[in-house]
């Protein structure tokens, strides 16, 4: 099992090391950057949904679900008695979720995600009555309201409960009407700014000898991360010329050396810039078994003795490993993979050797553990 790791590890990597060993390939500067105030925003709103078969919030533990049933029968007219209690079975409360795309226009459909927020079992077949949709402002942006399409299927019986995918979260395709514009400005005046994805001086002179050398003296760098661009100030011209700046290809700069390791997943991945320094590693295992041997101790026929249950223990300290390897310098990735493997680490192990060789000094690479 542990040669079988070690060699999927050393594929994986080695893959990775192919794949990114050769020149690298020129982006589009649309892949590498955006345009400022050119954005998303994030809707949020809450919602009933009816129409479940007996699959909905039990309502004794769920309080504002029966709440948000008495509060809008009586938007519509309908009056409940004062200390009414409500035992509802296909009813669910859910919170609403949508992005708002930029330059989206009224009445314009967008899809939104239902959730449930109480303990109702499945929202398969029910249907989201009318909810409001607000932005980070507190304003109105869209209506949702439409029949929740949920993937997925459970059964249970006798005890047993059979799940496939996931019940309590749905989706509506084109499921909410934007009511309410925001205005999105493309540019200030007569210049547009592009931010790219990844603070990189040397990428962003890469970007902006691109764009000189297509539009010669339009484009300046205003730091490691803005790119400031001389734009026609009409809204036919601008918007033609941001389609052909976003074409323009650019290889961007080899990004720094840097390992990010996943601590609770094991998962340990390197760029191509790392490199290691001449070392020694010593990493070995010490496992403790305990093992329980269960037996009868029957006395004799005439001794007087009763019948009992003995467990026996046996404890195993084993130490695996240990011996002192030395890595020597990498200077590119395959280098690096094939040394630490060479020490007969897993990924669990790789993590730790890591934050050792980081402290003294033999990693060339930033280390981020997530």
């Amino acid at each position: 099992m542990r040669k079988s790791c070690r060699f999927l590890l050393t594929m994986t990597w080695l893959l990775a090391g192919l794949l990114t060993a050769g020149s690298v390939h020129a982006e589009r500067i649309k892949d590498l950057a955006s345009i400022a105030g050119v954005r998303t925003n994030q809707l949020i709103g809450y919602g009933i949904v009816v129409g479940l078969d007996g699959s909905g919030d039990q309502t004794t533990q769920t309080p504002f679900t029966v709440q948000s049933v008495i509060n809008m029968l009586s938007n519509m007219g309908v009056n409940l008695p004062p200390g009414q209690s409500l035992q509802l079975k296909n009813v669910a409360a859910v919170m609403v979720t949508a992005t708002l795309p930029p330059f989206a226009r009224s009445g314009q459909q967008i899809d939104v995600t239902v959730s449930s927020i109480g303990n109702a079992k499945s929202l398969r077949g029910g249907t989201l009555v009318m909810t409001p949709m607000k932005g980070a402002d507190g304003n109105i942006y869209a209506m949702a309201q439409g029949n929740v399409v949920v993937v997925g299927a459970g059964a249970s019986g006798g005890g047993s409960t059979v799940t496939i995918n996931h019940l309590s979260v749905g989706r509506i395709a084109d499921g909410a009407t934007v009511e309410r514009e925001v205005p999105t400005p493309v540019g200030q005046g007569e210049f547009v700014h592009y931010e790219l994805n990844n603070t990189d001086f040397a990428t962003t002179q890469l970007v902006v000898e691109a764009i000189n050398g297509v539009y010669p003296g339009s484009a300046a760098a205003v730091d490691g991360r803005l790119v400031r661009v001389r734009a026609p100030v009409e809204a036919n011209e601008r918007v033609a010329f941001i389609g052909r700046i976003g074409a323009i290809e650019v290889a961007p700069a080899r990004p720094a050396a840097r390992v990010i390791v996943n601590s609770r997943t094991g998962s340990v991945v390197m760029n191509q810039m790392v490199m290691v320094e001449s070392c020694a590693v010593a990493h070995g295992n010490l496992s403790v078994s305990v093992s329980a041997d269960n037996a009868i101790s029957q006395p004799g026929a005439l001794s007087g003795g009763q019948t009992a249950a003995v467990t026996n223990a046996q404890i195993d300290v084993r130490q695996e490993g240990g011996g002192l390897a030395t890595v020597r310098t990498g200077a590119n990735l395959a280098e690096v993979v094939k040394a630490l493997n060479a020490i007969g680490a897993n990924p669990q192990d790789l993590i730790a050797i890591l934050q050792a060789m980081k402290t003294a000094g033999a990693l060339r690479a930033a280390l981020e553990v997530i």
